[in-house]
């Protein structure tokens, strides 16, 4: 069953078509979107609507017939069982070499979908949206390491994320 769970929070965000970049963060560069497209595993992210009670929480990424990105998010609601599911679509803000794009999950509307840290390896990122009320760490293992973990939520905090409004889903957790 198909369940936009992303329309209710991105709708704020996606409304004003908001693709900015917040301070502090710079976009990764050089990016390859050959080598990032594939399934990612939410590791912790900041608190939304569109994804409350939700774990279990994974990122596939495929190209789309016009040279987009297909997004399909999906999660297990940990209240109900229900598995939800959300359909978007991405494309490139500017240069391809540039860890920045734009996510549409319904119509015209955009949020800023902005990779502020990438291992070299495309084993984690982190996310950050159109400001620091949204931002995700994805990682391709639902169980990096200490270390690893250690290091995004240090960027994070870095660029102005508070360690302790993180919600950590999978894997490593808050770490302090």
């Amino acid at each position: 069953m198909k369940v936009f769970f992303a329309l209710l929070g991105l709708s704020a965000i996606l409304l004003s078509g908001c693709t900015a970049v917040p301070d502090k963060v710079t976009p990764v560069t050089p990016f390859e979107l050959s080598r990032y497209l594939g399934t990612w595993t939410e590791i912790a992210r900041l608190d939304h609507s569109f994804e409350k009670d939700l774990m279990q929480v994974t990122a596939t990424y495929s190209m789309r017939e016009d040279g987009g990105v297909k997004v399909l998010n999906r999660g297990v609601n940990v209240k109900t069982g229900e598995a939800k599911e959300a359909i978007g679509k991405a494309y490139f803000v500017e240069d391809t070499n540039v860890g920045r794009l734009k996510v549409s999950f319904f119509g015209p509307f955009y949020g800023g979908y902005n990779i502020a840290k990438l291992d070299a390896d495309y084993s984690m990122a982190l996310i950050i949206g159109p400001n620091l009320d949204y931002a995700w760490i994805l990682a391709r293992n639902p169980n990096p390491s200490a270390e690893l973990c250690q290091a995004y939520f240090a960027k994070a905090r870095d660029i102005g994320i508070n360690q302790a409004d993180w919600i950590a889903v999978q894997g490593c957790g808050k770490t302090e």
